[in-house]
């Protein structure tokens, strides 16, 4: 097995992000220092800073609905509330799945399985991603044409979204947007390129995992039927 892949099964981290530990000199395999793309069998030490890294016996998938005011990071150096904060009761060491900025709300998984966070939020596998959006402009109805449309933002390319207007008054809009590229801030940016201003951002599903009722700020298990979409990604 790949090293990255070895360690993000561990649940210390996604796979992208242990190639970066991997590359900044803090693994080690048999005792020497460790190189990105080579791979470990079983019997192999694997340490992380030292400590020795072991798969657990079993996963655990949760969704989060995301409240405004916490970073999705394992820490802040601004001293800001992490959403780790929100799933310590699940008795295991999670990590989020993707991203969700600071002022944005919303369905986040948190796992401790690597490589199924690695398929779940890698563009490649093209899962889409539906936002409840609340904005203001001035022409709603041109806006959600240009939403529809590829587009450039700040030298930035974006495809095109799907958008329905969930409702609409002169100069304000709740949307649904659903994209599929995973880019930091896509939906403020594409929004921003149409003239439309953000109020109120909230991911409300992700492929076929739904937010429904979940209160903001509570977490739940995945179900087997959700459970059956993350492998089908395999």
């Amino acid at each position: 097995m790949r090293l990255q892949k070895y360690i993000a099964s561990c649940g210390v981290c996604s796979r992208r992000r242990a190639e970066e530990l991997i590359r900044a000199g803090h693994v080690t395999v048999n005792g020497r220092a460790a190189s990105l793309g080579e791979s470990v069998e079983e019997g192999d030490a694997v340490c992380l800073d030292g400590k020795k890294l072991t798969p657990p016996a079993s996963r655990t998938y949760v969704m989060l609905n995301k409240p405004r005011g916490y970073v999705t990071t394992a820490s802040d150096e601004h001293g800001r509330p992490t959403v780790l904060s929100l799933v310590k009761d699940a008795g295991v060491r999670l990590f989020p799945v993707g991203r969700l900025d600071f002022e944005s709300e919303g369905l986040l998984i948190l796992t401790d399985d690597g490589d199924m966070a690695q398929r779940l939020a890698h563009p490649s596998h093209g899962v889409a991603k539906t936002y409840r959006v609340t904005v203001r402009g001035t022409d709603i109805a041109a806006a959600a044409e240009g939403l529809r449309r590829p587009m450039t933002w700040e030298g930035v390319a974006y495809r095109a979204a799907e958008v329905r207007i969930v409702r609409a008054s002169e100069d304000r809009a709740v949307l649904d947007v659903t994209v599929r590229e995973g880019k930091n801030r896509e939906v403020r940016n594409m929004c921003a390129a149409v003239s439309l201003r953000v109020e109120r951002l909230v991911r409300i599903r992700q492929g076929e995992l739904a937010l429904g009722a979940l209160p903001s700020g509570e977490w739940r298990y995945l179900t087997e039927k959700e459970m059956e979409f993350l492998r089908s990604l395999e």
